[in-house]
């Protein structure tokens, strides 16, 4: 244990050069500046820079978190998409609430957004599952997220006989299918820095519209 925390402590972080951010110079609104900083991801080689992390909580009040793709952003929110019966659905169903994480490590940039979660309409759901590759609709019409699992040839087994299903009926789509939006109250933007000067820009939703402020590191 003491040799891991050792490695952990000489883990070299904040390394190579690192873009500059002038909060005085950020956009009027967190939408304009997080797709700026998506972009800057993507160029800069990022791997999955739309990956986020979705922390919602139960009914119990006990969180959970998990790696998801970002559908789309807008004015509207962020958006991704799920079954209404797996674990983050449930979840939002008891508590229509959650945290989105994004990092990038290759320019130290972090971006967390915070809202209440709305479902989308059952066309816009339906249009979105469509859209997806045969395996991935394959995968979700199982209807099976998070349910123990015997063994992983029961899974490829049922996995193979979806797929067949899937390419009798293209255009059936998962029930419980359901596209979501964050309907962000704060939305925070972290740059790191090599000498741990790290800045960070706070957008927080007024009636009077988006307010920014600087947050201590």
């Amino acid at each position: 244990m003491t040799e891991l925390r050792q490695l952990l402590r000489d883990i070299e972080v904040f390394q190579g050069e690192l873009p500059v951010f002038d909060p005085r110079t950020a956009p009027d609104t967190p939408v304009e500046l997080f797709t700026e900083w998506l972009l800057h991801a993507l160029d800069s080689g990022v791997r999955e820079p739309h990956a986020m992390t979705l922390s919602t909580a139960g009914a119990d009040g006990n969180p959970t978190a998990r790696t998801l793709i970002l559908k789309d952003v807008s004015a509207q929110g962020w958006q991704f998409a799920s079954d209404a019966g797996s674990v983050k659905g449930r979840d939002l169903a008891d508590r229509p609430f959650a945290a989105l994480t994004f990092y990038w490590p290759q320019s130290a940039r972090q971006v967390r957004v915070r809202g209440p979660v709305v479902a989308d309409a059952a066309e816009r759901s339906a249009a979105d599952f469509l859209a997806r590759g045969p395996g991935a609709r394959a995968e979700a019409l199982l209807g099976r997220q998070s349910s123990p699992l015997t063994d992983l040839a029961v899974r490829d087994a049922a996995v193979r006989q979806s797929l067949a299903r899937v390419e009798r009926e293209p255009d059936l789509v998962a029930p419980g299918w359901t596209l979501y939006s964050v309907r962000p109250q704060t939305v925070e933007f972290w740059q790191g820095d090599g000498q741990r000067n790290h800045t960070r820009l706070n957008y927080r939703v007024t009636e009077a519209g988006w307010v920014r402020e600087l947050l201590w590191p």
